[in-house]
């Protein structure tokens, strides 16, 4: 693709590293954003650089915050010894919008994948093990979805933890083999949720 300007070729080169977005898509996208008034453009650079070196992450849950601890750890209603465990904060995002779960969650950035080079210590594992050593926590919830390496994540987990004193427990299987929960609607989400069953079952699936 021969560009006129490299101007233009640049801002095409680095949209076109955003996922799912190839180059005629960027150029697109590029051209669109000319095509805007100036301080349209300023506004979304803003808001970009903003996010890459203002946003914190929740001292407690690793979720994405504004500030050391998140609107959800920072509400004394909320269920601290009930852990929902979660990938991201897209699961964080899908589970509250069903209004229905009160506890706190423990985001782990992501889930064991030898096959990607996703180790253990590479994710926020220690630190939820902790709190069950503290004995801060009463039950885990495992909501991780339900492929392989969520599968293996949850496995993980559940053998550091299950001498303690603690339920350990995972969604219903309404949310279909290796779907995200990202795109389950909120009534099964929601459902799945509260007809949680003990993680110990889903072992005899294995």
């Amino acid at each position: 693709m021969n560009f006129p300007s490299k101007f233009l070729e640049n801002a095409v080169n680095e949209v076109s590293q955003l996922p799912g977005i190839g180059k005629r898509t960027a150029l697109r996208l590029v051209l669109h954003l000319l095509r805007q008034p100036a301080d349209q453009t300023s506004a979304l650079t803003n808001a970009l650089l903003s996010l890459r070196n203002d946003i914190k992450y929740c001292k407690n849950c690793h979720t994405i915050s504004d500030h050391d601890l998140c609107e959800i750890c920072e509400n004394p209603s909320r269920d601290a010894s009930i852990i929902c465990v979660v990938e991201d904060i897209r699961d964080v995002m899908a589970l509250e919008n069903t209004q229905l779960f009160k506890g706190h969650y423990h985001v782990l950035g992501g889930k064991i994948s030898p096959i990607d080079g996703i180790a253990p210590s590479q994710l926020n594992i220690v630190s939820l093990i902790n709190k069950v050593k503290e004995g801060k926590v009463k039950e885990i919830i495992f909501a991780l979805s339900s492929t392989m390496e969520g599968d293996t994540t949850n496995f993980y987990i559940y053998k550091q933890i299950k001498d303690f004193d603690v339920i350990t427990s995972t969604i219903a299987r309404g949310i279909a083999i290796g779907d995200e929960l990202e795109f389950a609607d909120e009534i099964t989400l929601g459902r799945s949720l509260i007809h949680r069953v003990p993680f110990e079952n889903s072992l005899k699936t294995f």
